[in-house]
């Protein structure tokens, strides 16, 4: 008990200076699916957010959910399909889909930070008017690229100390559900609120070059190659015999 208590203040005191400088600040953090595998590393999670609301930062939570997705339907026998790593979604896709972000995976994050004594409040972008969508493309069926944020949910938890936990599920313009990928959902709600950090918890190491080295810094100029690249090597593996 005193090692833990000794590491947990050699912790704190290191993070204070990041505390104080980022009292107030809206942090919008990502959890992929892949990184929910344990209930420890849940447990481990939610107590540094409920941290990261007690010293006065207003974290957002948005969360993926692929691996549970992908367990259902495979129970169900509904077979998936891949375009440019994005999943094409078709209404029975979709009910599953909404299923385990709304019910399965929401709850469960939200039950993990209540159980570290943090006020959480799930949501889906449905909810409120919060993500607004219109079709990524044809081919992919009801998956969605955000088009309108409204934000007025958000503040008004983070103004009663809540913390938001988001499903990256939106709304069409005629009241259709539309999936969407959790990084973009992410990065246009961290967008809307203007915050000042985003982070993005998963079990991928982090953008990678040509040679799989780990890029520790990427300027602006970079990405349109890094992402032809991207599409390159998926083109040579939807090819591979």
């Amino acid at each position: 008990m005193t090692r833990d208590w000794t590491t947990t203040a050699r912790t704190l005191s290191e993070a204070l200076p990041y505390m104080q400088r980022y009292n107030g600040a809206t942090v919008v953090i990502k959890l992929g699916g892949h990184a929910m595998g344990s209930h420890e590393g849940m447990q481990s999670f939610a107590r540094d957010v409920v941290l990261m609301r007690q010293v006065g930062m207003n974290p957002v939570v948005v969360h993926g959910g692929g691996p549970m997705i992908n367990q259902l339907l495979d129970k169900l026998g509904i077979v998936s399909n891949f375009v440019n790593g994005k999943r094409v979604t078709d209404a029975a896709t979709m009910e599953v889909v909404e299923m385990v972000l709304s019910g399965q995976v929401n709850n469960r994050l939200v039950q993990a930070i209540s159980d570290q004594g943090g006020k959480a409040v799930g949501l889906s972008g449905k909810d409120a008017n919060l993500i607004h969508c219109e079709p990524t493309d044809p081919a992919l069926g009801l998956v969605g690229t955000p088009t309108q944020i409204d934000t007025t949910i958000l503040r008004d938890l983070s103004d009663a100390k809540a913390i938001p936990v988001i499903a990256p599920l939106g709304m069409g313009a005629n009241g259709e559900t539309y999936n969407m990928n959790g990084d973009t959902a992410a990065g246009a709600i961290a967008g809307a609120l203007r915050a000042d950090r985003l982070l993005l918890l998963t079990d991928v190491p982090g953008v990678l070059d040509k040679e799989k080295n780990i890029l520790t810094e990427i300027d602006v100029g970079q990405v349109p190659d890094l992402i032809a690249a991207m599409h390159t090597f998926r083109n040579c593996l939807n090819r591979w015999p």
